[in-house]
């Protein structure tokens, strides 16, 4: 039990740290959006008709990049604050397997979530009923 308590609480760090490192780099694009921005207002360009739309596309895609990467963010975050609580498992585990798609990091926190929360010891720790063990039948049972 002990040893369970202690990979829980390893896991809600290294979600923390992971929901940093995605919010970190969901700021690359602010690049794309302030290019944009200076394209579409005329900063950038000049006159050409066609600067302002492609800057508006710029600044578009940039933000919903940005959006997006801020929202993993804060979902990631918030599954370990659910570990650390030990609720929502259905959450941390769903969880665990989109972080599974953002390599290498991410993948090795979503697998290693995975087992941990796989175990019966954790899941009684989140309230969720343990597996049931099947006992073969009896012989000669039909």
């Amino acid at each position: 039990m002990n040893q369970d308590l202690e990979h829980l609480r390893l896991l809600t760090i290294f979600h923390y740290v992971v929901a940093g490192m995605i919010a970190l780099f969901a700021c690359i694009p602010f690049i794309h959006f302030f290019i944009g921005l200076a394209l579409a207002t005329g900063a950038i360009g000049g006159k050409d008709p066609g600067a302002g739309a492609i800057g508006l596309i710029f600044a578009f895609f940039g933000g919903i990049f940005i959006l997006a990467g801020w929202t993993l963010a804060a979902l990631v975050f918030f599954s370990g604050r659910n570990l650390a609580a030990r609720t929502r498992y259905l959450y941390c585990l769903v969880m665990s397997g989109v972080m599974c798609l953002f390599m290498p990091v991410g993948t090795v926190l979503g697998v290693f979530t995975i087992i941990v929360l796989m175990r019966d010891s954790v899941k009684t720790l989140f309230g969720q009923p343990a597996a049931a063990v099947q006992q073969p039948p009896a012989p000669g049972s039909p």
